[in-house]
């Protein structure tokens, strides 16, 4: 059975909606779960649900990462932090995967200190679908690289490519800078120095693209700095909210509630991505899911599907052969890159 640890102490509304979501996703997805904080208060959680025919355990730890919290310190003064075990065990193969909805910085860091990264890549990275519009459209990075530089978004167009073609099937996938003009002069002095390693980093590389042709199909893989990709996904995440508000309350007398939530449900699928409140970290040695903060108990039972999913096929192992030839690729091209 894939065993997935859990953060229990980690997200808004932690410990009660992890410990629920968690119980829900081990029933429906026949998963161990590890859950990962306060003893006493998992199980207080814990004594609402029969959970007598699951695989649940408790590792007790007092350390817990807040909001704000420094990384680097974190990593130095709470070594036993409720994400750090999470990523041990992952580490010590006692689990398979790991999910938080902790702090990101916390997450990231504890990752890359105890799995370490692949293929040349410096720093982990974030990503998957924007929009339900353009299911054929992914966008790395979605905020783990908030001030990233030019050969890091070479890493993220290559790792994004290999997703493209080797997770989602699509063959030769087009690649594009996102900017604030198509041409090839326009955007900051990063993206400039980014759009000069694409061109000729043996990639399908087509160019900028403005904010406007994200959803369009123009591109397979966005490109962008962590910055620009998590305003962009929790812009689309709001917008599905608001457009669905707005709809439920024009047609509240004009549809029974069966089919005004059926269309509602549709219109936030339509305008944010399925991703159920959750970014993968890729680049790293092992399965790491970062939920959202916000993350609710039916969240939570998702995120565990899709980290199985990731765990039965073999992701990690999938990239790093794809990324591997990606790297000899981008050695016969003009421009060498030195990882």
């Amino acid at each position: 059975m894939i065993k997935i640890a859990i953060d229990a102490m980690g997200g808004d509304f932690a410990p009660c909606e992890i410990v629920k979501g968690a119980v829900s996703g081990a029933k429906e997805h026949n998963i161990g779960i590890i859950l990962v904080g306060k003893e006493d208060i998992i199980k207080n959680e814990l004594n609402q649900y029969d959970i007598s025919k699951l695989d649940i355990k408790i590792m007790h730890t007092d350390e817990y990462l807040v909001e704000d919290e420094s990384p680097s310190l974190a990593l130095r003064n709470k070594s036993n932090s409720s994400i750090m075990l999470c990523v041990k065990l992952v580490k010590e193969g006692k689990a398979d995967a790991v999910i938080s909805a902790g702090p990101t910085g916390g997450l990231v860091a504890a990752a890359v200190h105890i799995l370490g990264t692949f293929g040349g890549i410096s720093r982990p990275l974030a990503g998957g679908p924007l929009s339900g519009f353009a299911p054929d459209t992914i966008l790395f990075d979605m905020g783990c690289n908030i001030d990233s530089q030019a050969k890091q978004m070479l890493d993220f167009a290559m790792l994004g490519s290999v997703y493209a073609e080797k997770i989602m099937g699509i063959k030769n996938p087009k690649i594009a800078l996102a900017s604030v003009g198509s041409e090839e002069g326009k955007g900051n002095r990063v993206t400039k120095e980014a759009y000069e390693l694409l061109k000729t980093a043996g990639l399908n590389f087509i160019g900028n693209v403005e904010g406007n042709d994200i959803l369009s199909g123009k591109a397979n893989v966005v490109i962008c700095d962590g910055f620009t990709g998590n305003i962009l996904l929790k812009f689309s995440e709001r917008l599905s909210l608001t457009c669905s508000g707005w709809l439920e309350k024009k047609l509240a007398h004009k549809l029974s509630s069966d089919e005004l939530s059926e269309i509602s449900g549709e219109l936030k699928n339509l305008i944010r991505s399925n991703s159920p409140g959750c970014a993968l970290l890729y680049g790293i040695n092992g399965i790491v899911c970062k939920a959202h903060g916000k993350s609710t108990a039916s969240e939570i039972s998702d995120i565990i599907k899709m980290a199985k999913n990731a765990v039965e096929t073999d992701m990690v192992a999938v990239l790093k052969t794809g990324l591997k030839d990606a790297r000899n690729n981008l050695n016969d091209a003009p421009v060498k890159y030195n990882a």
